[in-house]
């Protein structure tokens, strides 16, 4: 969950802000632009203001005090790609897919708030970039898999909010990681729209001046303040209207080849950020379950892709197979048994075996990173 992830960090960085400098060049797939991303304190350029339809590689560099992300958004906001947790002093690259049209390139400080942007033009003749065939049948299952997703997460949510309606604590309790999971393996397309996320999954030290709704609201008050109140069960109502307009839309979300590679990234990062320390279930201590299912999630998106990937970068993908199956070994150790998702409470989990799941979880998401590059080599 994104708000919740970032208000974490910047709890422990100072709020910064990016700027983006520097000039484009041939790409590392032979074709197409990179626009160069330089992130200072005070400013947020571009290389250029317009660039090819097609695959664009962000070139990203961090010159700037503080943790930054880069975006890609539509001019309604929703996301193009992204690319977080960009530390100090370091550099990213990141491949997205693009068709001719208006955009924005969005820098955001301590990665939280609307950040400093630039308007930018894809141009050309508002043709998707060629694609292998192999690619568009990926596009198709992925859609196929994120629509099944959420029409799955529904009676799971709806048994969660109709336990809070009835004031069961216990039963609450009991079906609310299970009704988390299809969210946590496809949110990054969640996230892509911009305003369902927020909605519900923030944590309570990511809003930013709306109400607090959603999943973590409840948790709190289930572990927290072990009880629920009339207001809470209104919240579940809003919980399951929210998570239908979710539903509703995922089966029009923009997808591309390089948005699922980018996405499986993502979907590490969450891990990285938000699971492996603790954070993101801070009352239920469910932080096992939301990981798995992100590892699930990136799988999912890299087992499509790997076809081609393998084709364009095969010792790539023999790193991913390795460190998947290093990942999947490793969380097994605090599951009940291999096809539950009953997992051990994280606040049971000792400092040295979190530091065991932080490294296998970085081991992945370096090559992981690069994914999109294959994709679309030529």
């Amino acid at each position: 969950m994104r708000a919740a992830r970032l208000s974490a960090l910047a709890a422990t960085v100072v709020a910064a802000l990016t700027a983006v400098t520097g000039c484009t060049e041939k790409g590392s797939d032979g074709g197409d632009g990179v626009v160069h991303v330089t992130a200072t304190d005070d400013k947020c350029e571009v290389s250029t203001k317009e660039f090819p339809a097609g695959h664009v590689e962000l070139a990203i560099e961090n010159k700037g005090s503080k943790v930054t992300e880069v975006y890609i958004l539509f001019p309604d906001d929703r996301v193009v790609t992204e690319r977080e947790n960009i530390g100090p002093g370091t550099k990213q690259r990141v491949t997205a897919e693009v068709k001719a049209g208006d955009y924005q390139i969005a820098c955001k400080p301590g990665m939280k708030g609307d950040g400093i942007r630039q308007a930018v033009k894809a141009t050309g003749g508002g043709k998707a970039a060629k694609r292998d065939p192999r690619l568009d049948k990926a596009v198709a299952a992925y859609r196929q898999y994120v629509q099944q997703q959420a029409d799955e997460t529904l009676p799971l949510a709806e048994t969660f909010a109709k336990a809070v309606k009835d004031g069961d604590l216990e039963a609450a309790k009991k079906a609310y990681a299970p009704s988390r999971i299809g969210w946590e393996r496809t949110e990054p397309v969640a996230e892509s729209f911009g305003d369902i996320d927020p909605k519900v999954d923030i944590r309570e030290d990511g809003l930013e001046g709306q109400k607090w709704t959603g999943w973590h609201k409840l948790e709190k008050s289930l572990w927290h303040d072990k009880k629920i109140t009339e207001a809470d069960k209104g919240l579940a109502d809003q919980l399951i209207t929210d998570l239908k307009d979710w539903q509703n839309r995922v089966g029009k979300a923009e997808i591309t080849p390089t948005s699922m590679a980018n996405g499986a990234k993502e979907l590490l990062d969450e891990v990285a950020t938000g699971k492996v320390t603790g954070e993101e279930e801070r009352y239920s201590h469910t932080d096992l379950v939301d990981f798995k299912a992100n590892v699930e999630g990136a799988e999912k998106s890299y087992e499509l892709l790997k076809p081609v990937a393998k084709e364009n970068d095969p010792s790539l993908t023999t790193e991913l197979d390795k460190q998947f199956a290093a990942l999947d070994t490793l969380l097994d150790k605090y599951r009940a048994d291999k096809d539950s998702y009953e997992f051990t409470s994280y606040d049971k989990v000792g400092d040295a075996d979190r530091k065991d799941l932080s490294d296998a979880v970085n081991a992945l998401a370096e090559p992981l990173s690069k994914l999109a590059a294959a994709v679309v080599a030529k």
